[in-house]
Parts: structure tokens; C-alpha cells; sequence
């Protein structure tokens, strides 16, 4: 995988303007439409050993996402950004502007920061679609003026299009990882590598990945998992998965299957189609609204793929997540599925500790 900065670089010496987005579910269709690379800043650990300028802005028992972010933002590497865009999620992420605008001050770096507010009550019972909207709207009105750019809605159902194709090919990968065809740390790896390049890149890549495929023979998994978590497990957490005959039969990551799952119909203009986007949105634990769909939704994807286990990748002081373990691990215990909750810290996500505790877990699902 090429550096962040390389990749930035190649951008950049191509005349394109990078918008670097967080949390998770910007609407980039929007960006792309008007010219814009909108790279989603997620799974930042790989390019940073320590978080020093980060440490010094943010406690030491924030997350580990808001410490890399703030990290990179505030690094030479983030001065390759263009802008930033930023929505409210857990109560960490939705303070970053003000913090990472600090950071700033204090560096004398400028950068175009885009806030935006996700009403986190029920669309249903609520004024929250006509406030998106409107939201929306202001949105272009912003990147017009920044950047000189001119929205066209021809242009944005394109887009809407490409993106559609992509979360396509992201789930027909999935089905691949299911069927063991492709294995679960090959295809973590794309979807990672996708997050920090243009969607024309993402679709290339994937196509390859499911075009290796094809010519292999799937296995009928025995031992079936679902991992869940904000975070895909860490490579080394992958192998030891994979090397104790685990087959991950479906995912419940933020920053997989959460992202790539839902698309709306193209719609005739995109406050409609973001509103869409944002009601009907795959359950998360970042969008307080959907909560009560989200444990149905996992009892469904563990029948429906006949899974056996739950292995839980859990970020250590993610509190939205943290809450629904009790509760989670009481329903899967009367679905008769053992649950694995891995806690897992900025320091130590490759520790001894959770390699053994995969293992043992590994002994049950066998056994």
C-alpha cells in the first residue's frame, strides 16, 4: 500500500482538491459530483506510531479514531487536505472541529472546515428530514463560494451511480469472504486501502480482487463467525482468526459492511437523496437513531449466515458501542451463540493476550 503521503501527492499533482471527511458516513457522492476527492479519514493507526500532537489537544482516554485523526490533521501529512468536512457523531467526534481548529490556531495552518449537524432522533417522529435538507443545501452553497465550483445535479446522479457500483462490488466481495473464496484479511485490506483513494481507484481495485476470485473454489465453512466493531480486527488478529480455522461469514463493521450496505434510488435532487441515506441508513451505534433496529439486524445477518460465534473488536472508551455489549451478549446467549469481546486499546491490539484469547475462543466454536 502506498503511503498516505504519496497517495495525496498523486492527487494533488493531477490538479485535484482532496476534502478530507469523518465520521464515517459523509456524503461524498456530493463531493465527487463537483470536482472534489473526498478521502474518508478512517483506520488511520497504520501511518502513525505515536499520537504526540494528538495527546496534546485530546485526553489520553479518547478513542483511539479521534486520536489518530487529530493526529494526522494536525501532521504535515494532513496539509495535503484542501478542507475537511465533519458531522456530529459520539461526543468525542462531534467537539473535533473546535479542538482540531485550536491545533490550528496555534500552528498558524488555514484550512475550509464543513460542519454539519445529523439530527439523532427518530426521522419519523421529528423535523429532522427538512432540517437535512436544508443542511444540504447550505452544503453547496459553501463548496461553490470555497472552492469555485458549480453544482450540477447531472452530474451528482453520476456519482450517486459510481458510488452505487462500489458498495456493489463491496458486498459481492463480502459474499466471496462467506463462501471462502477470498480470505477475511485480503479483503479487510481493500476496503481499507479504498478508504484513501478516489472511488474511480476503489472500483478498479475491487473488480481485481473479485476477478481473482472467480477462478478459485470456495470452501463450506464449518466454523462460522461474525466479527463486529467499530474497527476491523488488526491484521494480526485476522491471521490468528484465519489460522485457527475460523471462517468470517459476515461482517458488522462500522467501516465495512455499515458503509457499504446502503444506497437510495438516485433521487431528482440530493437533499432528498441524503435524507434517504441518513434515515434508511444500516444500523450503527454512530447514528443513535437507528439503534433499535441495529440487534435485530445482527440476529438476522447470524441466521442468515449460519454463524456459530461473535467475535466483538471493541475500541477501547467507544461508549455507544461499550453499552449495547450487555445487552448484545444476553440476546446471542438465548440464540445459543457464544460471544468474544475483545477490548482493544491504542496500545496493545496486537498483544499476546487477545491472540490467546482468540484461540481459546476458537477451541469453543470447534468444540
Amino acid at each position: 500500500m502506498k503511503s498516505l503521503d504519496t497517495r495525496f501527492n498523486d492527487l494533488k499533482n493531477n490538479g485535484k482538491k482532496i476534502v478530507g471527511c469523518f465520521p464515517l458516513y459523509p456524503p461524498l457522492e456530493l463531493f465527487h459530483s463537483m470536482g472534489l476527492v473526498p478521502i474518508t479519514l478512517w483506520e488511520l493507526k497504520n501511518a502513525f506510531n505515536r499520537v504526540e500532537n494528538s495527546d496534546r489537544h485530546l485526553q489520553t482516554y479518547a478513542c483511539s479514531v479521534a486520536r489518530h485523526l487529530v493526529e494526522f490533521v494536525l501532521s504535515q501529512s494532513g496539509s495535503a487536505l484542501n478542507g475537511l468536512f465533519m458531522y456530529n457523531a459520539c461526543d468525542t467526534l462531534r467537539n473535533l472541529p473546535e479542538i482540531i481548529q485550536c491545533g490550528f490556531n496555534e500552528s498558524g495552518q488555514s484550512l475550509p472546515i464543513f460542519k454539519m449537524h445529523i439530527p439523532m432522533v427518530p426521522h419519523a417522529q421529528s423535523a429532522s428530514p427538512g432540517y437535512i435538507s436544508r443542511r444540504i443545501h447550505d452544503l453547496i452553497y459553501d463548496l461553490e463560494h470555497t472552492f469555485g465550483v458549480t453544482f450540477s445535479l447531472e452530474k451528482f446522479q453520476e456519482s450517486a451511480a459510481r458510488y452505487r457500483d462500489m458498495r456493489d462490488l463491496c458486498k459481492a466481495l463480502e459474499a466471496r469472504v462467506a463462501q471462502g473464496m477470498i480470505g477475511y484479511g485480503n479483503f479487510s485490506r481493500v476496503i481499507m486501502e479504498n478508504y484513501f483513494a478516489p472511488v474511480e481507484d476503489q472500483i478498479q481495485m475491487l473488480q481485481t480482487l473479485l476477478g481473482e476470485s472467480e477462478s478459485l473454489t470456495g470452501i463450506n465453512p464449518n466454523s462460522r463467525v461474525i466479527v463486529s466493531g467499530i474497527l476491523p480486527p488488526s491484521a494480526a488478529l485476522i491471521e490468528t482468526i484465519e489460522r485457527n480455522r475460523l471462517t468470517v461469514v459476515g461482517n458488522d463493521i462500522a467501516s465495512q459492511r455499515r458503509s457499504y450496505f446502503y444506497t437510495p434510488a438516485v433521487a431528482n435532487n440530493p437533499a432528498d437523496y441524503y435524507t434517504d441515506f441518513y434515515q434508511y441508513h444500516f444500523p450503527c451505534t454512530t447514528l443513535l437513531y437507528s439503534a433499535d433496529r441495529r440487534v435485530g439486524t445482527l440476529k438476522d445477518l447470524i441466521r442468515n449466515t449460519q454463524a456459530g460465534g461473535l467475535i466483538f473488536v471493541g475500541e477501547k472508551f467507544c461508549e455507544y458501542e461499550y453499552f449495547e455489549i450487555p445487552y448484545l451478549e444476553k440476546v446471542l446467549r438465548e440464540m445459543g451463540v457464544p460471544t468474544l469481546f475483545l477490548d482493544v486499546a491504542i496500545e496493545d491490539e496486537d498483544s499476546a493476550a487477545l491472540i490467546t484469547r482468540i484461540e481459546a475462543f476458537s477451541e469453543i466454536i470447534h468444540g
